[in-house]
């Protein structure tokens, strides 16, 4: 505990400091200051439990002295005790607008100082006990909403790995596209939380896979009209896995697994969306998951070379992809060069 005096004749600062000690435990910090700057200074730097200020002072009075305090600690913060002259009927009224939360007056009787201080000091220690719990309870919700994200990422994770069991993709695609996603997304100039719930999120473009048939999914050759239009359909399939979540990150992965197939020009699938009627992570995503498609190894296809995968986010941008996406990827080349090093097919 730290209770600060603040009175320029120091026959009161002695007198004061001795009701004061009477009052509180050993071990009580009591500083006492017979200049209004040197104890403003101290307060600028320690924050008392109980402050008594007198009113008639050089350079600055009591009420001056309140103020700049109270721009620093609240009224339920830091109490504050003016000392008046008994006459001074006005200055108390103005010392309790400026933020003093109790007065006495000269001279000071022991009997009516020692209930106040013992108020101001209970009050002071519920204040502390309060904003004690208001941490440990703060603490308490940032640990289980970590612990709420931890397991959405599991679930998601543990869902991308199912489907990664029927689909000839590898576990290495989706860590490739979820990091060239987050990369655009930061390109852009995106608020960090949202980027980084797109890199968890965007792992499920394909979770609707799983409804798709095997004769489909695996086919080492080109899929026919049929079969494409049966292929399409894995898009909804997705949304429906992740619709209706109370969760941002899986609404986000329903979103995605929905539209990251739709083309900027309106030719993609499954809805014919176009421009900016496709969301933002859609499009994102289309770019991310097209090039490691495209650079990667299938049963039924070679792997393209980087800058004719390039050229092909060049030349698709405004079509197939949006310009800003296409564009926020190509200005990143040496980190996508990165990522592809770090994250290869096993």
């Amino acid at each position: 505990m730290a209770i600060a005096i603040v009175d320029d004749t120091p026959l009161n600062l002695t007198l004061i400091q001795a009701l004061v000690r009477r009052l509180t435990p050993a071990g009580t910090d009591i500083v006492t200051f017979t200049s209004p700057l040197e104890g403003l200074q101290w307060c600028s730097e320690n924050e008392p439990d109980l402050l008594i200020v007198d009113y008639m002072m050089p350079d600055l009075n009591g009420i001056e002295f309140i103020r700049a305090v109270r721009q620093r600690y609240a009224a339920d913060v830091v109490p504050i005790l003016m000392v008046t002259a008994a006459h001074e009927k006005e200055v108390r009224y103005e010392s309790l607008a400026a933020g003093s939360n109790d007065f006495l007056t000269k001279p000071i009787d022991r009997h009516e100082f020692d209930p106040r201080v013992r108020t101001m000091l209970t009050l002071r220690a519920s204040q502390q006990r309060l904003r004690n719990w208001n941490d440990d309870l703060r603490e308490a919700v940032i640990r289980k909403t970590a612990e709420i994200v931890t397991r959405e990422q599991e679930t998601i994770n543990r869902l991308a790995r199912a489907a990664e069991f029927r689909d000839p993709e590898t576990g290495a695609h989706i860590l490739r596209m979820a990091r060239y996603s987050e990369m655009i997304a930061i390109q852009l100039g995106l608020d960090a939380e949202l980027c980084e719930r797109l890199l968890c999120a965007a792992p499920m473009h394909d979770i609707g896979k799983v409804g798709t048939p095997d004769h489909i999914l695996l086919k080492p050759g080109r899929l026919n009209e049929e079969e494409m239009l049966i292929m399409q359909q894995h898009p909804r399939i997705g949304h429906d896995i992740l619709n209706g979540s109370s969760s941002p990150m899986i609404q986000m992965a329903a979103e995605i697994a929905l539209t990251h197939h739709e083309k900027f020009d309106g030719s993609g699938y499954p809805d014919g969306k176009a421009g900016e009627t496709i969301p933002l992570v859609g499009r994102i995503v289309a770019v991310a998951d097209v090039f490691d498609a495209l650079t990667s190894t299938r049963p039924y296809k070679q792997a393209w070379e980087i800058e004719r995968a390039f050229e092909h986010i060049r030349k698709g941008s405004g079509s197939h992809f949006d310009p800003a996406c296409a564009e926020a990827f190509l200005a990143r080349t040496s980190d996508i060069l990165q990522i592809r090093d770090r994250f290869r097919d096993e």
